[in-house]
């Protein structure tokens, strides 16, 4: 029943908005014209730009910090190297009319190691007319963009998060049939760098998952494609949990270019999220992107079964009709599992509370057998190094103090 209720909710939610007056559009335009951008368009693959869906696209794109699900392979390419799970997705964009992006996305992790693949396709059929209405040409122009992803998670253990630090690394072709426009497909080269980071701060509830994020990125680096440039831009972000249920983001973006006199860069744009835990199974997202005259917000859903989840998003600017079949996104995500990281956790939390008791019970040199297992399975699980070391200095002392009353008798 909870989960029909949670379908039957994505779809009041998508009708909703196809009910709101069009008007919107027009106050929309009066409200952010003033914050036309000139520089609009001077970059080539505007589908770099283009959210491919996942929760980087229903927060609103503002998930630099957050990059907890598979759609960190578009926000932080660090990401990889701290997501739980073995994962892979496939992904559905209906953009603008009969303009669709689809994509896939698999990921895993090796201890602190993360690298994930990914490819995404953008397609648009395309029919050209004369001054006298005949059809002159006809095809698909298209941009495809494959992703290899490698990231690392350095200094991580018990009390620090870790350090990720991680690159993409893609490449992307633009096909335009010669009958429709020649000379103007083309091939292009890129790299990404992230990173990423966790901490308490203004921590008002008990849990060992970290509220506070920070991340960095700079995306689409580079050489020109047909003299034109790439969408290059640095992007900083935070992600604050201030309850449980509750994370809230927000992104910088700052465009740049390598060649500002010919084509200089956007000005810069902002973006915030938020994400709500409704239940174990489902939660929401919302999310607004102010950038230049054309505003973006968005809301998606999240269900999360036991080995496939799915996540629906629907975003609404000022480039196309209100229309719950534009701008809506569907990912769909298979759990592979976690290579076994969870069940070890659990072990050695539970070895390490036994040697607790074991203290407490005036039995320390158990307790330090007990720690050296938990040790064994994770090295960096610093509250064990801290308790033997302690209890070892209880043995030398009960030794000491045995050897005082032995020389006194």
């Amino acid at each position: 029943m909870r989960r029909i209720l949670s379908i039957l909710f994505l779809v009041i939610t998508l009708y909703t908005l196809d009910a709101v007056d069009n008007n919107i559009y027009s106050k929309w335009q009066g409200i952010f014209e003033n914050f036309y951008d000139p520089n609009t368009g001077l970059t080539v693959f505007p589908t770099l730009e283009i959210p491919l869906g996942g929760k980087y696209e229903g927060m609103g794109t503002a998930y630099t910090a957050i990059s907890n699900d598979i759609s960190y392979i578009e926000s932080n390419p660090s990401g990889s190297s701290i997501l739980d799970y073995t994962e892979l997705a496939f992904l559905h964009h209906s953009w603008i009319a009969d303009t669709n992006l689809e994509g896939a996305i698999y990921t895993m992790r090796i201890n602190n190691l993360g690298i994930g693949i990914g490819g995404k396709f953008l397609y648009l059929p395309f029919t050209a007319y004369n001054d006298w209405g005949e059809r002159t040409s006809r095809g698909n122009i298209s941009e495809t963009v494959g992703t290899l992803n490698i990231s690392y998670n350095f200094f991580s253990n018990y009390y620090f998060y870790g350090m990720a630090i991680g690159t993409n690394l893609k490449v992307a072709y633009r096909n335009v049939p010669a009958i429709i426009y020649p000379n103007q497909s083309a091939f292009a080269f890129m790299a990404d760098f992230g990173m990423l980071t966790r901490f308490n701060f203004l921590k008002f509830y008990i849990s060992r998952t970290k509220n506070f994020s920070v991340g960095a990125v700079v995306k689409n680096i580079g050489p020109f494609v047909l003299s034109e440039p790439l969408p290059s831009a640095f992007t900083f972000g935070i992600g604050y949990s201030p309850i449980r249920p509750v994370t809230i983001s927000f992104d910088f973006n700052y465009p740049f270019s390598f060649n500002s006199a010919t084509y200089p860069a956007e000005n810069w744009n902002i973006a915030g999220g938020i994400n709500v835990v409704i239940t174990d199974f489902l939660s929401i997202q919302g999310g607004f992107q102010f950038k230049g005259d054309n505003p973006r917000v968005s809301l998606g859903t999240s269900v999360d079964l036991d080995k496939v989840s799915f996540v629906s998003n629907y975003n609404l600017d000022l480039s196309g009709r209100l229309n719950p079949l534009d701008k809506f996104s569907i990912l769909a995500k298979m759990n592979l599992g976690d290579n076994g990281r969870k069940a070890l956790r659990e072990k050695a939390d539970e070895l390490y509370l036994t040697g607790l008791e074991e203290y407490a019970k005036g039995n320390i040199a158990d307790a330090i057998k007990y720690w050296n297992m938990v040790l064994q399975i994770d090295p960096q699980y610093i509250p064990a190094k801290e308790n033997i070391e302690i209890a070892k200095r209880t043995l030398q002392l009960q030794k000491t103090m045995e050897q005082k009353q032995q020389i006194g008798q």
